[in-house]
């Protein structure tokens, strides 16, 4: 097996938390199983574009992972060599939710 391109690290809070781990927990086993293998393919195919992966504004992207109810984002940082898993949730519109958008902002600054 080939060297990834990128180390994956869950963002972790000052307690200890990792709100990313928590929520994929909260997911049925196909589900995880679809969104770590397209974390897998960032990790492996770095850079990847649409329609997996689409940069967000400078410093944050989103891998979007298409399920049967609606679509998985996990939006990331890179730091060093490293993306940083910030926030996940799965949505029905085509459109970030604002506070979604803001919880990645304010994880990303902690970092």
């Amino acid at each position: 097996m080939s060297k990834p391109k990128l180390a994956v690290r869950f963002f972790r809070s000052a307690q200890g938390r990792e709100p990313v781990r928590d929520w994929l927990k909260g997911l049925d086993n196909e589900v995880r199983k679809a969104i770590g293998d397209d974390i897998r393919t960032v990790q492996f195919g770095w850079p990847v574009g649409m329609p997996l992966v689409e940069k967000l504004e400078p410093g944050l992207w989103e891998v979007r992972v298409d399920l049967p109810d609606g679509i998985a984002r996990i939006l990331f940082t890179l730091h060093q060599d490293e993306a940083v898993l910030l926030h996940g949730f799965v949505k029905k519109s085509r459109k970030i939710p604002r506070d979604d958008l803001e919880t990645a902002r304010r994880r990303r600054r902690l970092i």
